[in-house]
């Protein structure tokens, strides 16, 4: 590509039949040892903005470790842990990834939050301290109406999915919800579905689900932007679940 500065506008046309004047700005790609060769033949200016290309030549044999590593782990012959663990191992022996690529990659405010995660909610599990919140939970919320404590349970599981994780919440969650039902002495399904989709709307904050960890770091996010995209969405999820399984069991 060529870019006229006098005219500015745009040179189309073979680049082989071109006049190139003073001035012009030239789009080029090629390998560093042709690169240098350009910066050194001293007829122009090449600027310090060279990007490194991926490795194409590769990218046959990276597609087939990921498909290996998916395919292991939907057959059950391995965690994905292991299986992408292995992946990144035939990554680096391949010569697809080089270690530099790979140190920088970790983020290391991706890894102070899954390490923080980890401990607060086994802090919450050992303690008894996600139990309790629990209880408390039914003890503030029995004298209200149906739809306000199956409203309050969604909105619960979602604050401690948030918190603690999807799987904790959902285990935490379902004998109350089992037990608040017997109590009030209604259907226990709309309790269960509360407790499953409260345990699912991890979107607030990057704890929730391990997906979100990956994004974050990929994405160059911040844990404030999934405070300000999350927390709308979360709040719309949880007022319409509420209006639908109202609807759904007459409560």
């Amino acid at each position: 590509a060529i870019h006229r500065a006098r005219s500015m506008q745009d040179v189309a046309g073979d680049l082989g039949s071109i006049r190139l004047r003073a001035g012009d700005v030239l789009l080029v790609q090629g390998s560093r040892d042709a690169l240098r060769s350009l910066r050194e033949s001293g007829t122009t200016l090449v600027l310090d903005a060279t990007t490194d290309l991926p490795h194409t030549k590769r990218a046959p044999v990276a597609f087939g470790i990921i498909m290996g590593v998916v395919a292991f782990a939907a057959a059950g012959i391995m965690p994905i842990s292991v299986s992408a663990l292995c992946g990144v191992a035939l990554m680096l022996v391949t010569g697809c990834l080089t270690w530099r690529d790979a140190g920088n990659s970790l983020n290391t405010a991706v890894i102070m939050i899954i390490v923080a995660s980890l401990s607060l909610g086994f802090a919450l599990m050992e303690t008894g301290g996600a139990e309790f919140i629990a209880q408390i939970f039914v003890f503030i919320t029995q004298p209200l109406p149906v739809p306000l404590i199956l409203s309050g349970l969604i909105l619960l599981m979602t604050i401690m999915t948030n918190v603690v994780s999807n799987n904790a919440a959902a285990v935490i969650g379902t004998p109350v919800s089992i037990s608040i039902a017997q109590q009030l002495n209604v259907p226990v399904e709309p309790f269960i579905l509360a407790v499953v989709f409260g345990a699912n709307m991890s979107f607030a904050t990057p704890i929730g689900y391990h997906t979100n960890l990956l994004i974050m770091s990929t994405g160059g996010y911040r844990f404030t932007d999934f405070l300000r995209i999350g927390i709308p969405l979360t709040l719309i999820m949880w007022l319409a679940f509420t209006i639908i399984l109202q609807i759904l069991y007459d409560l």
